[in-house]
């Protein structure tokens, strides 16, 4: 089982990414969870300075609207709830975290840290597709490194990340899903980018 977070940057070759995910799953016959970033959604809820209460569920929201726009065209499947069926399905996440509301309602916490959330409630691997190589300390894009190293930095992920990889002992794998051909290698356990080990 496999958990692909595709990051809201990759909105204008979304449905490459899509197809290539849905490629990889049919030819290995393996089970993957699109989780949606919140994208130009998202961005419009920061915007608006709405509390953080409200600004929480509006950033959910906006996950799930990207999500329509990454199934849009598509055969794939759009979930609410955790019963991944085989193949590839994308989740709206909205309905889920209200039944299970067990992350902090800030900006720490994005679409990052819920696609790490759900990873986690499904044993699954997780990468995030984003639009860069990685996390860079120092201006070296580093291959491998511990979450513990992240805290108070500006990366690439959002703040929570970290924190909740070091807690449940997760990992995750950042890859530029522009660049062609890395997320297939990605899903063939080759990455090409940065690991953060929890």
């Amino acid at each position: 089982m496999i958990v692909v977070k595709i990051g809201g940057s990759l909105i204008y070759r979304a449905k490459e990414v899509v197809k290539e995910v849905i490629d990889y799953s049919n030819a290995s016959g393996d089970k993957i969870l699109i989780v949606p970033g919140g994208s130009i959604f998202a961005d419009t809820v920061r915007r608006v300075n709405a509390s953080q209460e409200a600004s929480h569920w509006m950033a959910v929201l906006a996950m799930e609207q990207y999500g329509y726009y990454l199934g849009d065209g598509t055969e794939v499947k759009l979930i609410d709830c955790l019963k991944v069926e085989d193949g590839v399905s994308i989740l709206l996440p909205y309905t889920l975290m209200k039944k299970k509301d067990e992350l902090p309602h800030t900006w720490d916490v994005t679409s990052d840290t819920i696609a790490a959330w759900v990873a986690h409630q499904l044993k699954a691997r997780l990468i995030k597709v984003t639009d860069v190589d990685g996390i860079y300390l120092n201006g070296i894009l580093q291959k491998e490194l511990h979450a513990s190293e992240l805290a108070g930095i500006e990366t690439c992920v959002d703040k929570e990340l970290p924190r909740f990889l070091m807690k449940n002992g997760m990992n995750c794998e950042i890859i530029n899903g522009n660049c062609p051909g890395r997320i297939i290698n990605a899903l063939r356990c080759s990455v090409t980018g940065t690991l953060i080990k929890g």
